[in-house]
């Protein structure tokens, strides 16, 4: 599928939560949804089996489109001739965050001394957390 087919469903579910995403995806009438569903499912499974993250609590925290090769065929046509057909492809990223996670952080966070919390404020990796709440 193409990356303009597939960022109109994407940019529907960004910033959502699973469970939420999970039915938008089953309703939507486009042909992009379906490999999208699935490529959500298996990220959320990979979060609760590996990392031990309730399903409930995940979020569509990074989802990103980016254009593919594009796969050329040839198209035999009349008298010999032969036309090129292109079928474009994209590359989609998602990244899942659990919320109660980032919640038990702040705490910790509030709980250090000032000096540790200014170390930990000043991390790039907690900024970008700090920008999506």
């Amino acid at each position: 599928m193409s990356a303009h087919k597939a960022r109109r469903v994407i940019d529907q579910i960004r910033g959502r939560s699973y469970e939420e995403t999970l039915m938008i995806l089953e309703l939507m009438p486009y042909r992009a949804c379906y490999p999208i569903f699935k490529l959500i499912y298996s990220a959320a499974s990979n979060a609760s089996h590996n990392k031990g993250f309730n399903k409930a609590d995940l979020i569509i925290f990074k989802a990103e489109v980016n254009k593919g090769t594009n796969m050329k065929k040839l198209k035999p046509q009349a008298r010999g001739r032969s036309y090129l057909i292109k079928r474009p492809t994209c590359h989609i990223t998602i990244v899942l965050k659990d919320i109660n996670y980032y919640g038990n952080i702040e705490e910790y966070i509030r709980n250090l001394s000032k000096t540790s919390q200014h170390r930990v404020l000043l991390n790039p990796a907690f900024v970008e957390y700090l920008d999506f709440f």
